[in-house]
């Protein structure tokens, strides 16, 4: 099935006529004049240079601008681009002058240079297109020689032109624990705009990610959707434009500019984040699968390629209650359970004041000796006789008001000038000014002087707890305060690429009270995030699901919690907890010692199947079958391995009534060729397995007639290992 005209990246001599780039199954053509503007042609199934040729013969009016700029066509289209000049004027009208292609690793590299006609502006757009991966990143770079600055009204990563057709778009709208619910709503005329407005934190209410279907309502694992995330941490704007072009659609994607103009310096070079971008004729999943593939294997998740192990963390636990004893009896407990990793949360530092809350002593990162009168030190030497790892919680970018180093860096934090500080989470958080390089020192020195005096600390979980909400910056000047969303998130990556530099082995959880900084503006230097502070596993269920769409499951921090949950009341087995869990990084965050003696042992059932499996689960390609979100009170999802000889299936009883028919599961990614022995997992201690277990079924059969799982009351689930014979 051909796609039909949509975006293009440029070779040498592009301007002269066709301009084509291929990964490995699409080809992306568009067209520029000599001294013209590039056009969109053509963005779908791979062709060849022959089909190339007959583009422009098939009506296409390849009017579609790669970049729009303020002025320079009839504004049917939004421009992408609009700046100020210093003597008043508005417009811009960039053309090309020449294009460069290199090889960057597993990806070819293409630079389109364009200036104005009449002002020494220059644009560089760039295209990114890997050999490994049907996955584009595209951003611009935007420099200048006028004698004065010059004002950046917006500045766009990119656009895409999509034909018109039944198109629906996809984003994730949620809040504080319900993040990433996705929405799904066609694009019917007019202006849509998904903006966050954080410059911290922008994965909390939207996210920077979005899909659009080409085929009507998408569906999971077939049909035409593209799919589209923007690499930022701090405030965006995602803009579908369906006003006036009866051919065209047209999607945006940028840092949103209503509190970020920017002011360019002459010489200096701004550049945009960049936007990935990738199309699937296998529906969503298949966008999920790219996105996943590219985040673990091209470097947008640090150690993308590894497994991650199985965590106890304290938090839920004992919260606040940090004693050395306790957190003994906690590693105790889960090597016992068969976990590798033992994680201490908040509660454990501070001197002149105490962390019993969340409304003091953050900033203040010694060791508690009240708390731990051995310090660090003794808890990493008894996780390491145990044979477990050791990690760390931490919030570096963040002060209370009653804290040591408030009092003593008072203008360290983000401020506005002549008005009173507005307080975060407790009502007495504030968020350090990382535009200051004496601030990103000190919180590069956190990491480090931890590291430094327990070297052999294993895993930390980086927390973010307060969104910006003081708008002003002591260090900025005054004419540059509206650089601060800016200039944060660059601290924050000048910082992290630090301490990536001189860790890079070390394991960091990307924790913002639960999915704020779910992002691939971040993820490139961490391992991990934790998806939700809601960890009841029915909510889960959606916010895993949900979260998957543009990211991987190595990545998703799942837990196994206790029941009744704290912020729902919702009381569900214990079996289906850990059958949630396991479809993702799975770890614990309880009180072992409040369990029953059948709940640790179904834990150390999940554990244990879970581990020869680990990597399937967490690097396979995932398929979601049955959505949560589809009223038939089941979700199921499944991985396979690359040779189609493995698989893990999840199925989950999310309601039960008697009047819904209960639905067939539908297998998707297996070879339709071979048979498949079908192995119950995790299997309810004091039950038997299913009749399902050791039989035999061809991948055809299950593809086509399905499996009925009879789960037929509240909060069954099952999961099944499928191995071809």
């Amino acid at each position: 099935m051909a796609i039909t005209a949509m975006f293009g990246i440029l070779p040498a001599n592009a301007w002269k006529g066709n301009i084509v780039v291929n990964t490995p199954k699409t080809s992306l053509v568009m067209y520029a004049e000599e001294g013209g503007s590039p056009r969109y042609a053509y963005f779908g199934e791979k062709l060849n240079g022959a089909e190339v040729e007959q583009i422009k013969a098939t009506g296409m009016d390849l009017k579609q601008t790669v970049y729009p700029a303020f002025g320079q066509n009839d504004m049917m289209d939004l421009p992408a681009i609009q700046v100020l000049h210093a003597d008043g004027q508005w417009t811009l009208y960039p053309s090309v002058d020449n294009v460069t292609t290199s090889t960057e690793g597993n990806a070819t590299l293409t630079t389109i240079t364009m200036t104005d006609k009449k002002y020494p502006v220059t644009l560089k757009i760039f295209y990114k297109a890997y050999s490994t991966v049907d996955m584009i990143e595209t951003w611009t770079e935007i420099s200048h020689q006028e004698k004065k600055p010059i004002t950046l009204k917006r500045y766009d990563s990119g656009h895409l032109a999509i034909p018109q057709g039944n198109l629906y778009m996809i984003h994730m709208h949620g809040n504080w624990s319900a993040e990433t619910y996705p929405t799904c709503e066609p694009i019917t005329t007019g202006l849509k705009i998904v903006r966050n407005s954080d410059g911290a934190r922008n994965a909390h209410n939207d996210a920077p990610e979005m899909m659009i279907s080409l085929d009507g309502k998408p569906s999971e694992n077939s049909g035409r959707v593209i799919g589209a995330a923007l690499c930022w941490s701090g405030n965006y704007e995602l803009r579908v434009n369906n006003s006036g072009d009866n051919r065209y659609a047209h999607f945006y994607a940028g840092i949103d500019p209503q509190t970020t103009e920017y002011i360019l310096e002459p010489k200096e070079v701004f550049t945009t984040p960049k936007l990935a971008f990738t199309l699937s004729n296998e529906g969503m999943s298949g966008v999920s699968r790219n996105f996943h593939r590219w985040a673990r294997y091209e470097g947008w998740l640090h150690q993308g390629d590894q497994v991650r192990k199985i965590l106890l963390n304290s938090w839920e636990g004992v919260y606040f209650d940090i004693k050395e004893e306790g957190m003994f009896q906690m590693m105790d407990d889960i090597k016992q359970m068969g976990g590798e990793l033992f994680v201490m949360d908040d509660g454990w530092f501070g001197d002149k004041y105490q962390r019993n809350d969340d409304v003091t002593t953050l900033g203040d990162w010694m060791v508690d000796k009240k708390k731990l009168p051995n310090g660090i030190a003794s808890l990493v030497k008894k996780a390491k006789s145990l044979g477990i790892e050791f990690g760390l919680w931490i919030e570096p970018e963040s002060s209370n008001t009653k804290s040591e180093f408030f009092e003593k860096h008072p203008d360290w934090v983000l401020q506005e000038k002549n008005r009173d500080l507005k307080l975060g989470r407790g009502g007495t958080q504030m968020l350090l000014d990382l535009c200051n390089p004496k601030v990103q020192d000190f919180v590069f020195k956190v990491v480090d002087d931890l590291m430094t005096e327990n070297p052999d600390i294993y895993y930390f979980k980086y927390d973010a707890n307060c969104s910006l909400q003081n708008f002003g910056s002591s260090y900025l000047p005054a004419n540059k305060q509206s650089h601060l969303y800016i200039e944060y998130h660059r601290g924050l990556i000048k910082t992290l690429e630090r301490i990536r530099a001189k860790y890079p082995k070390l394991v960091i959880q990307d924790c913002s009270s639960g999915g704020g900084r779910v992002n691939y503006g971040l993820l490139p230097y961490f391992e991990e995030f934790w998806p939700s502070d809601n960890n009841d596993p029915y909510q889960r269920v959606f916010i895993q699901w949900g979260t998957s769409y543009f990211f991987p499951s190595n990545a998703m921090a799942q837990h196994i919690g206790h029941s009744p949950y704290w912020n729902t009341g919702r009381s569900t087995p214990i079996k289906f907890r850990t059958d949630v869990a396991m479809s993702g990084r799975l770890g614990m965050e309880l009180q072992p010692r409040k369990m029953s003696d059948d709940e640790r042992e179904q834990c150390r059932r999940a554990i244990n199947d879970y581990k020869p499996l680990r990597e399937l689960i967490q690097l396979g390609n995932l398929y979601r079958l049955i959505s949560p979100y589809d009223n038939q009170g089941i979700a199921s999802l499944m991985y396979t391995n690359d040779q189609k000889t493995k698989a893990v299936l999840f199925t989950h009883r999310i309601q039960y009534l008697f009047n819904i028919k209960t639905p067939r599961i539908h297998l998707a990614g297996l070879d339709a060729t071979k048979n498949y022995r079908l192995r119950e997992l995790n299997v309810k201690v004091g039950s038997d397995p299913s009749p399902l277990d050791g039989k035999v079924f061809s991948g055809k059969l299950l593809k086509e007639q399905g499996l009925y799982l009879p789960l037929e009351k509240d909060y069954n689930s099952c999961v099944f290992e499928l191995t071809a014979e």
